[in-house]
């Protein structure tokens, strides 16, 4: 498992995970059945392509929730917008519902940064470095 929690490149190594959450628009439950499948392996296909490493997602009627491990030049919009943009063309041009939607998801997302250590355990380290034992 560790192996797949660190990335090493030619100038150091990193672990950067995103937890990235959309809705569809107006929150409609309509991600259900063979949708949700075929986004679940969706979702997978394009983070395979693009070098990163989906760890957990769960496929929900009315939200997408994404645990993804991407690279240090991926910003946190592209990563949204590749996961929204292709998953809402493919899923629209193969399943006859949803063409009748112009825009399948919503144009907000959520992204936030899942790290290793807390946010309180790094800011104890920085304003106290001799207490780090602690």
């Amino acid at each position: 498992m560790t192996e797949n929690r660190f990335r090493r490149g030619p100038s150091g190594v990193n672990s950067l995970g995103l937890h990235i959450v959309w809705c569809p628009k107006y929150r409609k439950g309509i991600v259900l059945g063979l949708i949700a499948n075929r986004l679940d392996a969706l979702l997978r296909e394009i983070a395979r392509e693009r070098g990163w490493n989906i760890v957990a997602s769960e496929v929900m009627p009315d939200h997408v929730h994404i645990f993804v491990r991407v690279g240090p030049t991926d910003s946190l919009a592209d990563v949204a917008r590749s996961f929204k943009s292709r998953s809402s063309r493919v899923l629209r041009s193969e399943f006859s519902r949803l063409r009748r939607q112009c825009v399948l998801w919503s144009k907000s997302y959520f992204v936030a940064p899942v790290g290793e250590v807390c946010e309180p355990t790094v800011r104890r380290v920085i304003e106290h470095p001799w207490d780090r034992a602690a």
